[in-house]
């Protein structure tokens, strides 16, 4: 029997699901959308970025890389996307999820959810707009890029539920796939790991965030 995920209406009228294992859900109550640009690719500064490179932990429901394409398709910039998945959602699952895209963005995420086959291996997914790869593996056990990206998405379940992504030995692996001046932006402000962010060289600090929430935000220097 498949997983029932959970539809969840979020503080800015866009959707999420709650996870059948975890019982969380994949973004932020107060507004999914917010959270994805308003975190991810604004305080990452992607937006500002001529052609970013952008890690992903965590690709979920694609959300923050459908905010980031569709700022980089309205500006004209070329991206570059690879991302970790260790829990992939089946591909209806994806279908079922519609965000307030342009036409342009929409048409990249057609494509995306067409060639969605987690059982098969990485997806791989090239255009003029640029280049998406979501690999479907533990993080911890991932060969990063080093030097390679220009921001980094920290978006797995919660510390609380999903430890793994969260220890010293990934932040630190993170850390060294960061180009010099990359910013790393991540919803969870848990102390332990902001001490595992400054062990591992980053300089960090706590953000105001979507509604009562704060968010952490981490540069390597």
């Amino acid at each position: 029997m498949k997983p029932e995920y959970q539809r969840l209406l979020t503080a800015d009228g866009s959707p999420t699901l709650v996870h059948p294992r975890f019982q969380e859900a994949y973004s932020s109550r107060y507004g999914a959308w917010t959270q994805a640009n308003a975190l991810y690719l604004r305080q990452t500064r992607t937006h500002l970025h001529p052609a970013p490179r952008v890690l992903e932990v965590g690709f979920g429901l694609g959300v923050n890389f459908r905010a980031t394409l569709e700022d980089c398709l309205g500006r004209g910039a070329r991206l570059s996307y690879l991302a970790y998945e260790a829990f992939p959602v089946e591909a209806e699952v994806l279908e079922g999820l519609e965000l307030p895209l342009d036409e342009g963005a929409q048409a990249v995420w057609a494509q995306v959810r067409a060639a969605w086959r987690p059982w098969e291996g990485p997806l791989v997914l090239l255009g003029e707009w640029g280049r998406l790869e979501v690999r479907f593996e533990d993080v911890r056990q991932a060969r990063l890029p080093l030097g390679w990206a220009s921001a980094i998405y920290l978006d797995p379940f919660s510390p609380r539920v999903n430890p793994e992504p969260w220890q010293p030995e990934v932040l630190r692996a993170l850390f060294e796939a960061a180009a010099p001046g990359a910013y790393l932006a991540t919803y969870s402000v848990a102390g332990q790991l902001r001490r595992g962010l400054l062990a591992a060289g980053f300089r960090v600090e706590k953000v105001p965030g979507v509604g009562k929430k704060a968010w952490t935000v981490a540069r390597r220097d």
